[in-house]
């Protein structure tokens, strides 16, 4: 094989890549942030398993190149293996919602126990942590730790809501901020009907996944057949293939590759859910407004 040759190899392999990634990002895909909780370690494109998910697809690119001799197929065999967690992990990260939703409906129904039983709202939040489900055990730590030094109750849970990073965490987070402010009376039923709110929530979500699963299962098994399909004319019928060892073969190829990408990418937008966000600001926005609702009110008490 000729210099040439090589070089133009290389030149294809790098634009298949790139017309790979250009094609997922206008598509909608994005590499999924790690969040204040740490969930799922570093991150899905970070951290140990990150790294032996990487040595498997450098792995699996080596044996695709020594089988085909193909650098685009090679990259993309990688590039499959390394980003399969974020294209077609989406079940693991709806399980984990429904998950939180379960526990802070938990959660909610054993503060409104507490508090019913004229129990105040600090000694609650203190009680539940004894029985509190363990997706939230670390962040009610960390607020009973604030608690105990004195950081205002507002504020402490301000950053509590903050920590979990999820919308449905909101509702609940500012009714208690806005009694643990105003100590208001009502704090039983409007943690009754948060509680029933969220139990609904979780059958809904729950219904819609069933459906999600199956266009999951159904993108998974096309992937599959493709690459078996692909991968056996390459290794068994050279001489059908054989127009792709070329250079021009291989920009053909990434071009193909791409054009598949794109549509597994449109699918897997239509199989996860994207979460709501968060109408609660950070710690700083959260204080400022009960700090403007509670001077609202004296204000109106006074005239």
């Amino acid at each position: 094989m000729s210099l040439s040759t090589i070089s133009g190899l290389a030149l294809g392999a790098f634009f298949g890549l790139s017309v790979l990634f250009l094609i997922a990002t206008l598509s909608g895909w994005r590499p999924k942030p790690s969040t204040r909780q740490g969930r799922g370690g570093a991150g899905l494109l970070a951290g140990r398993s990150a790294r032996r998910r990487l040595f498997v697809a450098l792995a699996v690119g080596l044996v695709v190149a020594l089988l085909t001799r193909w650098p685009v197929a090679a990259i993309a065999a990688g590039a499959v293996i390394y980003l399969w967690p974020t294209m077609f992990g989406a079940g693991k990260d709806a399980a984990g919602q429904i998950e939180r939703l379960e526990a802070l409906a938990v959660w909610t129904e054993t503060l409104r126990d507490s508090t019913a039983g004229a129990v105040g709202l600090e000694q609650a939040i203190r009680h539940s942590l004894t029985t509190a489900p363990p997706v939230l055990a670390p962040a009610l730590r960390r607020l009973e730790g604030q608690m105990r030094v004195q950081v205002p109750l507002p504020e402490a849970l301000a950053d509590f809501d903050v920590y979990l990073d999820d919308a449905s965490v909101n509702p609940v987070t500012a009714a208690l901020i806005l009694n643990s402010r105003l100590r208001g009376p009502g704090l039983v039923e409007v943690l009754t009907k948060l509680a029933t709110s969220t139990r609904e929530e979780i059958d809904m979500r729950r219904t819609s996944e069933e459906g999600r699963k199956v266009i999951r299962r159904s993108a998974t098994i096309v992937l599959a057949v493709t690459a078996a399909l692909a991968g056996s004319l390459a290794v068994f019928s050279r001489d059908f293939v054989a127009p792709y060892s070329t250079v021009t073969g291989q920009l053909v190829l990434a071009i193909v590759i791409a054009i598949f990408a794109s549509g597994l990418m449109w699918i897997r937008a239509a199989a996860i859910r994207k979460p709501p966000e968060r109408f609660l600001g950070n710690v700083e926005q959260i204080t400022a407004a009960v700090e403007l609702t509670r001077n609202a009110r004296l204000g109106g008490g006074m005239r």
